[in-house]
């Protein structure tokens, strides 16, 4: 079964994010495949290069970028949640007169219709947090 995921809540807040990453994690394990994890809203800070955790707590961000490197699961943030987040990557960095990029370079910056896209090519959609 393919499938796409949607996280709606960030990663500093609630669980939605982790249970988000464990489930992607699982489902790779049962043979199922991930299309697209696609962050909106809040959710996009979970990209965020610059966030620093205690020693004690899990760093979500880590959980998703090794997703990524290892099953090259694809994360998009949308861009308009992005913006108001100050997740920015090199272009919009760039584009915006800011000095540096504060988006991983695990994640891409992109718009609604790759949610749209992941939702019409994969037989479940996913939602955590909201």
């Amino acid at each position: 079964m393919i499938y796409s995921l949607l996280i709606l809540s960030p990663s500093v807040s609630g669980h939605g994010s982790r249970l988000g990453a464990e489930f992607a994690r699982s489902a790779i394990a049962r043979g199922h495949s991930i299309r697209r994890v696609f962050f909106l809203d809040a959710a996009t800070t979970a990209s965020s290069c610059n966030s620093i955790f205690a020693q004690d707590e899990l760093n979500p961000a880590q959980a998703w970028e090794a997703l990524h490197e290892e099953h090259a699961v694809e994360l998009v943030i949308c861009i308009s949640s992005a913006l108001k987040y100050g997740m920015l990557d090199d272009t919009e960095a760039d584009r915006h007169g800011r000095p540096c990029a504060s988006v991983n370079p695990a994640f891409t910056v992109s718009g609604l219709g790759q949610l749209v896209d992941a939702c019409a090519n994969s037989d479940r959609l996913m939602t955590f947090g909201g």
